[in-house]
């Protein structure tokens, strides 16, 4: 372990490493059943949904895998929300104007996610992904971690958990509870599931409590063990206020995962003929956009995670970005080949390098712990989502520590920075406020009179993110 990831010159551990990529797991494990959700309408069950599932956790895994021995990195990988849910619109589309099957414009639209993949991984080859990265300057690259911050707190207090009643739903911690004029509007509005947003909201803040007091006391495990005590008292709170086992979807659950719906469906059915039906302007179009989001959401999740973890030069650049971003690429082309949408770096990521982890270990047990899901997947699913909202608060409150590195008394610095923070947790989207912050950046030092200070491939990039935000293909 020693020599493959160089455990003592980066400062940790084997157990520390371990335990890291157990809380990167645990954080994004939700993905598992939500992105199979995403990309069938929700279609539980069906051999397509089965496809997709294994799909998600056999590219995660494949990808993270491949960050942990080519980057040596403690960054994990899975089908990117936002993108996920791009493409089923994508499918809908698709299915739209050719009449195929929901099936067979999903197995078409796999192979926008297989050239997406391929031009991904030529692009690093040629370190043309990591020229781009060095374009980004260091003022917007040091907004990129609080940003995500930010990003996180919106996720953990506002749509990670949703409480659905006969009332309807979801509703939300913060819109929905904490954002009522008062308690009995509150539970007039939620109805019978005001009980269980009480739980949910309760459980939350002390996993984040226990966190935050673990945490100051040095603990490194403290992630894990808040997200442990927070798991116990609402799976306790399930059982004695809500009358609910939390355990009652363990004794229908299935463990023999569905190989034989995965071979039926998604394992390389690329359908070449469907997507030439669609014509090539708009496939090509459609490459382009989800190349545009992967791309900078990448960048930013990278930049953003190796900046908290301490993990960059006095540049702000991190060794290693091309072989990082080689398994990006490699995650996504394992994705279309088995039947996912864009595999990418994950946000959740943060929460591990919180935990300690500083190596490819760490990457390498969450890209194990994706293979064993597909075995245990129904354990995984027991997990509260109040449990996970901890971490993802917590995570983002350290992130904002990162603004200390911003120079708020220059404004070509802090404008970029404050789009950017309100940018990602409005829009969702890393790459989106990231090529809003250069925008902004680009703008004003050529208004200022300082059109020399950024560079030609900043220009480039800021007029290719014009072209998506404005021009309607």
């Amino acid at each position: 372990m020693e020599n493959l990831f160089k455990l003592k010159e980066n400062g940790t551990t084997v157990r520390t490493e371990v335990l890291a990529g157990l809380t990167t797991f645990v954080t994004m494990a939700y993905i598992i059943a939500l992105n199979p959700n995403l990309l069938t309408n929700f279609d539980a069950g069906s051999p397509l949904w089965n496809g997709v599932f294994l799909a998600t956790c056999t590219a995660s895994a494949i990808g993270t895998i491949a960050m942990a021995f080519l980057a040596n990195k403690p960054f994990a990988m899975a089908p990117g929300m936002g993108l996920n849910s791009f493409f089923a619109v994508v499918v809908g589309n698709i299915a739209a104007m050719t009449g195929m099957s929901y099936v067979e414009s999903f197995q078409s639209a796999l192979v926008i996610i297989l050239i997406e993949g391929i031009v991904f991984i030529v692009l690093s080859i040629l370190n043309i992904r990591e020229k781009i990265v060095d374009a980004i300057p260091l003022g917007v690259r040091y907004g990129i971690a609080p940003s995500i911050g930010l990003m996180l707190l919106n996720v953990g207090l506002g749509s990670n958990v949703g409480v659905y009643s006969e009332t309807g739903g979801p509703f939300y911690v913060m819109r929905d509870f904490f954002g009522a004029l008062n308690p009995s509007v509150a539970q007039a509005n939620m109805g019978s599931g005001y009980t269980t947003m009480v739980l949910t909201a309760v459980t939350m803040f002390i996993g984040v409590f226990t966190m935050v007091v673990l945490g100051k006391k040095g603990v490194k495990v403290a992630m894990l063990v808040g997200m442990l005590v927070a798991s116990i008292i609402y799976w306790a709170g399930s059982a004695f206020i809500l009358g609910v086992n939390p355990f009652a979807s363990l004794a229908t659950a299935s463990f023999v995962p569905p190989f034989a719906d995965m071979m039926e469906t998604t394992f390389f059915k690329f359908n070449f003929a469907g997507l030439a039906q669609v014509g090539w302007f708009t496939v090509t179009t459609l490459i382009i956009t989800f190349c545009m989001i992967d791309m900078f959401d990448t960048i930013g999740t990278l930049v953003g995670t190796a900046s908290r973890a301490g993990m960059v030069d006095k540049k702000g650049n991190m060794p290693q970005m091309r072989e990082a971003l080689l398994s990006d690429a490699i995650g996504t082309v394992a994705g279309a080949c088995t039947g996912t949408s864009t595999v990418t770096t994950f946000i959740e990521s943060a929460s591990g390098v919180e935990a300690g982890g500083r190596t490819g270990l760490t990457a390498l047990t969450t890209g194990i712990l994706f293979l064993a899901c597909m075995f245990i997947a129904p354990v995984a699913a027991v997990i509260p989502g109040a449990a996970t909202s901890s971490a993802l608060i917590y995570v983002g409150v350290l992130m904002l520590q990162g603004l200390k590195n911003v120079d708020f008394g220059d404004m070509d610095q802090m404008l970029p920075v404050a789009i950017m923070m309100i940018g990602m947790p409005i829009s969702g989207s890393i790459g989106h406020a990231l090529g809003l912050g250069l925008i902004s950046y680009t703008v004003v030092k050529v208004f200022s009179g300082k059109a020399k200070d950024v560079s030609a491939l900043t220009y480039v990039i800021s007029a290719l993110f014009l072209v998506k935000f404005f021009v309607v293909a």
